[in-house]
């Protein structure tokens, strides 16, 4: 299906052959971690209902469809990403699987019901505060990567919410901000169950982490073994290109 692109947007492959996505260098692309967060989230296989967070230009809710079945929403704050991830399902004839929504994810639990999901994810901003030069050079990947209009409080407080009994929410962060996730997870009875840390290459600091949570789960968390990015010679490692094209 064709689709109308602006200026500076091109179509790329996203990670499968038959999966193109809708980006933009001045606005946002999508980059590792929605790749892992959409390989490391349990989701139903063949029904029931997912939502995507910070969902951007759609990565995460397209590579879900690929997983599931479901049906899978996506939400979006900036009217230029959600403009981008719209026509990117349109692109890849989706819009009967996938619905993406323009909206605060603060006022998902009013939109769509409390207790609607039986997965969530979510790529949220990573840092804390932003400082005004940054917001003014590129007011978009500024509201991504900063916790503007939502903190991470707000992120799960909101996936709780959002969730079943027993259901599952799984998001991507970084490392230093752990502690602040586990207690907050605990706060809004999520118990962490699957945690998972990204290192870019053998002996190097982790700099990405993946954590999976059940709503009212039992104390029970896994430490799955850690993936490291890059090999020695500065190409992926097998296991990571295994992660991308191989077999589940």
């Amino acid at each position: 299906m064709e689709q109308q692109l602006l200026p500076d947007e091109r179509i790329d492959f996203l990670v499968h052959p038959d999966l193109k996505i809708i980006q933009s260098p001045s606005v946002f692309s999508f980059s590792l971690d929605a790749v892992l967060l959409a390989r490391f989230a349990w989701v139903p296989i063949q029904r029931g209902k997912i939502i995507d967070l910070c969902t951007g230009n759609g990565a995460v809710a397209l590579l879900l469809s690929k997983r599931s079945k479901a049906d899978i929403t996506g939400v979006e704050i900036q009217e230029r990403l959600y403009s981008m991830a719209r026509r990117s399902v349109e692109l890849n004839g989706l819009g009967e699987q996938l619905h993406m929504d323009l909206a605060d994810l603060k006022e998902a639990p009013s939109k769509y019901g409390h207790g609607t999901f039986d997965a969530l994810t979510c790529n949220p901003p990573y840092f804390p505060s932003v400082h005004e030069k940054d917001f003014n050079q590129n007011e978009h990947l500024a509201i991504a990567r900063h916790e503007i209009y939502c903190s991470l409080e707000d992120v799960i407080r909101v996936s709780s919410q959002l969730v079943k009994q027993g259901g599952k929410v799984a998001m991507v962060h970084r490392p230093n901000r752990l502690m602040e996730i586990l207690a907050f997870m605990r706060k809004y009875k999520l118990e962490p169950k699957k945690l998972q840390l990204i290192y870019p290459k053998a002996g190097s600091e982790a700099n990405m982490l993946l954590i999976e949570g059940m709503k009212n789960g039992k104390p029970d968390l896994h430490i799955l073994p850690p993936i490291t990015v890059y090999g020695e010679d500065g190409h992926y490692t097998d296991e990571l290109k295994r992660m991308f094209y191989g077999e589940e």
